[in-house]
């Protein structure tokens, strides 16, 4: 496994992810960070080897922000899965930060963490 990667951070989003119908309804703000772990000494100079990084982006934020689910877990997983269909990919971890929650105490972030493999 690759120890190199490429990190995309503080991918903002509106999407109309909760449990919640208002939070269907009126949509809310959610921060993405993806780390993408792959090969980077076969790449050289040639961004056919990689996984361009500004593509990845546009990827993960259409994919953060198509059909409306209850959880940002679900949104995490499906994330995860867009990236991993690259053929570079070998790992993941994605963040989403739900800045917004409703919670009722003060708090900074809330934010689900997955990683997962290339089986």
């Amino acid at each position: 496994m690759s120890t190199d990667s490429i990190i995309l951070t503080g991918l903002r989003v509106n999407a109309h992810h909760g449990v919640y119908e208002f939070e269907k309804e009126k949509g809310q703000d959610f921060v993405i960070d993806v780390t993408v772990w792959l090969d980077l000494a076969r790449v050289g100079d040639d961004v056919s080897q990689t996984i361009h990084y500004g593509e990845l982006a546009v990827e993960v934020t259409e994919a953060a922000t198509r059909d409306p689910v209850d959880l940002i877990e679900t949104v995490a997983e499906r994330i995860a899965a867009v990236v991993l269909a690259h053929e570079a990919a070998e790992r993941v971890q994605v963040t989403v930060h739900k800045p917004d929650a409703p919670i009722s105490v003060p708090f900074t972030d809330v934010a689900v963490r997955i990683e997962r493999t290339r089986s």
